[in-house]
């Protein structure tokens, strides 16, 4: 049999190919088919290159080595979950499976889990971190705040059922008793992180004096273990809530040779849980000692201060001069002005009585008499001159008051009265006007306010057909309380009327005379 070539010059298919021809998604779903039932679980070594984290929450990375890359996803919902967030640099062990994104022909590794290539992967992340956290100043000795000396409340961040809690506890109980509160969380896996975090953050978010007050003083503690079990504290958020803290903080994480980034950050930095407990207090038996002391150093000090005072003020008591020393002198004065002042005073009273005698000699009744004449005729020269100056001082005055009158214009003043006159007028005019109109509109007014109370009053409620029963001073609405009173008065538009209950006049038969009401009431039959 010869077999015929039927393609082309070309290399083209001919018409009798019978190839099957697949379509693009054909071809990307077969691929997507082998790739994934092949690589269903892998785990895969290499180092982190770009990352990228959109809103949706989801995070795109490379895993590179020194010839390939492979590009790599990893979903929101796993990447909240994952111990270790990828970094740039850092060199991972990623686990997963491999599948194709058709969109753009490429492959790509979901990844379910990532983490650190061993210790020394992990190290050089935390060295990364440092010197980041370092740069920002937060390592800076000059940021951190002094412990309190004996604070009231303690908040301890630990886990509830480790043996840390109970080495505080003791600690605290031996030195000195104080209130503790504990905020329980994980301290080591996924979940350490945030709830470290969420602790730090609660207890700066309480209120002092509230009813779960603020603590003074806050204790991060926890056992010693692996670099991979204190992972937890190395994480960036623990440190920078550590370090955002409004209260001191003491951490205590591990061992003396352990050291994590919350060591770094807080206000102190304890070896173990226990010396944490010793830093927080003092001991207070110490406390009463150095009490006692300060009390009898007092108490010698006064006393030697007291005593050095008194022989001080004997001293100065025996350079002073005898109180009688003092006022000898002033007493002996004292005498001798005492001695002198008789003969002073009789002296005074001699030199008195001689100016008196001086100046009686001088009012005798001939000299007296003598200035009384003057003085008679100084007055009647006087008297004769006040006439004629009282006449031309009358004249003057008339003379600047015609002077005056003559100034002021009488037909000005006339015209301006009549004018303000007639004003006067047109504004009593108005002012009547005003008043009567006024004076229609209130009684308007009142006439309707009347009417107004007359049709609202019950008067005219009784014109349309009811009446009002009232028994002495109050009103009767019900039958019951009518048949027990002795008289009724029942009021119609026209008048009123007494009644007597049960005396059968509305019934039939004869109605019997009714009784005259109380006094008080008034009779209207």
């Amino acid at each position: 049999m010869d077999l015929i070539d039927d393609d082309g010059p070309d290399g083209e298919s001919g018409p009798g190919d019978n190839t099957h021809e697949f379509t693009v998604s054909e071809i990307s779903g077969a691929v997507k088919r082998v790739v994934e039932g092949e690589f269903a679980h892998v785990r895969v070594r290499g180092e982190v290159g770009r990352v990228s984290r959109p809103r949706s929450g989801h995070v795109y990375l490379d895993l590179k080595d020194d010839r390939s890359v492979l590009s790599g996803v990893i979903w929101k919902g796993v990447a909240g979950r994952l111990p270790t967030q990828p970094e740039e640099g850092l060199e991972v062990i990623a686990t997963g499976r491999l599948t194709t994104f058709p969109g753009q022909s490429k492959y790509q590794m979901v990844i379910e889990d990532i983490r650190p290539a061993g210790a020394g992967a992990l190290m050089a992340m935390l060295e990364e971190r440092k010197k980041k956290l370092a740069a920002e100043g937060l390592f800076d000795p000059a940021r951190k705040r002094p412990i309190p000396f004996l604070p009231e409340i303690i908040g301890v961040v630990t886990s509830p059922s480790g043996a840390v809690i109970r080495d505080i506890l003791h600690r605290l109980r031996d030195r000195f008793p104080r209130k503790v509160l504990v905020w329980p969380v994980a301290v080591q896996g996924a979940k350490c992180a945030p709830e470290v975090v969420r602790a730090i953050e609660g207890f700066n978010a309480l209120t002092p004096g509230g009813p779960l007050p603020r603590p003074d003083l806050i204790i991060v503690a926890r056992g010693g273990g692996s670099i991979e079990d204190l992972w937890g504290f190395n994480e960036e958020s623990v440190a920078r809530a550590a370090a955002a803290s409004g209260i001191p903080l003491i951490s205590a994480v591990g061992h003396e040779t352990d050291t994590t980034l919350i060591d770094y950050v807080s206000d102190y930095r304890a070896p173990t849980p226990t010396a944490a407990a010793e830093r927080a207090v003092p001991v207070r038996l110490d406390l009463l000692a150095w009490v006692d002391q300060q009390d009898a150093r007092l108490t010698r000090a006064m006393t030697q201060a007291t005593g050095q005072r008194r022989q001080r003020m004997m001293d100065l008591a025996r350079a002073l001069p005898r109180p009688e020393t003092l006022v000898a002198t002033a007493a002996q004065r004292l005498d001798l002005w005492g001695e002198r002042l008789p003969r002073a005073l009789i002296a005074v009273t001699r030199d008195k009585r001689v100016a008196l005698a001086d100046a009686a000699a001088a009012l005798r009744p001939a000299t007296l008499r003598r200035g009384l004449v003057d003085r008679r005729q100084a007055v009647g020269g006087l008297s004769a001159r006040l006439a004629p100056a009282l006449v031309r001082t009358l004249a003057d005055g008339k003379r600047r008051l015609d002077d005056r009158a003559r100034g002021l214009r009488l037909s000005v003043i006339e015209r301006d009265t009549a004018r303000k006159r007639g004003d006067l007028d047109r504004l009593a005019a108005r002012l009547a006007t005003a008043g009567r109109a006024q004076t229609g509109g209130w009684r308007d007014r009142l006439e309707a306010l009347e009417r107004l109370r007359q049709t609202l009053g019950y008067t005219e409620t009784l014109k349309r057909g009811y009446a009002v029963v009232r028994a002495g001073d109050g009103v009767v609405t019900r039958k019951a309380d009518a048949e027990v009173q002795g008289a009724l008065e029942i009021e119609f538009a026209d008048g009123r009327l007494g009644v007597i209950p049960g005396g059968g006049g509305a019934a039939g038969g004869k109605p019997k005379k009714p009784k005259a009401p109380p006094p008080e009431q008034g009779s209207l039959l």
